[in-house]
């Protein structure tokens, strides 16, 4: 089950680094120096590959594709340390697999560095946002089928309402910093990324359970009825049934 799972978060991961770089290049070259422009055929295409594979390869891993994903699985106790070890080097290796797979389609030289500059205060706080609303999303997503385009959806819109494109995953920034492309980052720069995306993931985490719980709570006591006046509950209190985890309810 492992394997299959870990195989599942590798393809993935690869198929949307190279989505995500690949898109890049081409929009870059089609686009005739308008930013816009290729900013909008790359979160299209970024958009369109993150829901057709959450919604294949959910069922089989998860469909995390993402380290700061997979932690907070682990805090919440749906991933053992292991197998949150296994995913977040598979997810790792595959996002850099997906960066040369990329160069190769498009005759590029497989090893680069990017020289994108991409950091300061603005950048760090939008790479926060952009995961603590990733996160949110997908805890509060029931299935795949439901996060497929929830997912996407989020992604598609922090690419343009954040400062930083929303990049919101650790294992794609580190595969952004070797494509000297549309997409990249400057290697010296990724750290300030990553720190940003986890301590937005857990901003995330702490809003979706004080957030999905309250809800859980306040439906579960506007359902609970008190059993009839038979005589026997005369000036007793009647005890609600106990509330389930947010965390049961809001499988992913």
């Amino acid at each position: 089950m492992l394997r299959r799972a870990l195989v599942a978060e590798g393809l993935g991961s690869t198929l949307l680094a190279a989505t995500v770089i690949g898109s890049g290049i081409m929009a870059e070259r089609l686009a005739g120096g308008n930013l816009a422009v290729a900013l909008l055929a790359n979160t299209a295409a970024t958009v369109a590959v993150l829901a057709t594979l959450i919604a294949l390869l959910g069922p089989i891993s998860g469909a995390h594709f993402n380290p700061a994903v997979s932690l907070v699985e682990a805090l919440r106790g749906k991933l053992t340390l292991r197998h949150t070890v296994a995913y977040v080097v598979v997810q790792i290796a595959g996002c850099c697999l997906g960066a040369f797979l990329a160069h190769a389609m498009f005759e590029m030289p497989l090893l680069q560095a990017s020289v994108h500059l991409r950091t300061g205060p603005a950048q760090w706080l939008s790479e926060a946002v952009a995961t603590a609303g990733l996160i949110l999303v997908v805890v509060g997503s029931a299935g795949p089928n439901e996060a497929a385009w929830r997912v996407s959806a989020w992604i598609g819109a922090a690419y343009w309402f954040t400062a930083s494109t929303s990049f919101a995953n650790p294992a794609i920034t580190i595969a952004r910093s070797l494509s000297n492309t549309f997409a990249g980052i400057a290697p010296a720069h990724v750290i300030g990324f990553i720190v940003s995306q986890l301590c937005g993931a857990v901003v995330g985490l702490l809003l979706a359970k004080f957030l999905l719980l309250t809800s859980t709570s306040l439906r579960s006591c506007a359902d609970t009825k008190l059993p009839p006046n038979d005589g026997t509950t005369m000036g007793k209190e009647v005890a609600a049934p106990g509330l389930t985890d947010a965390t049961t309810v809001h499988e992913r």
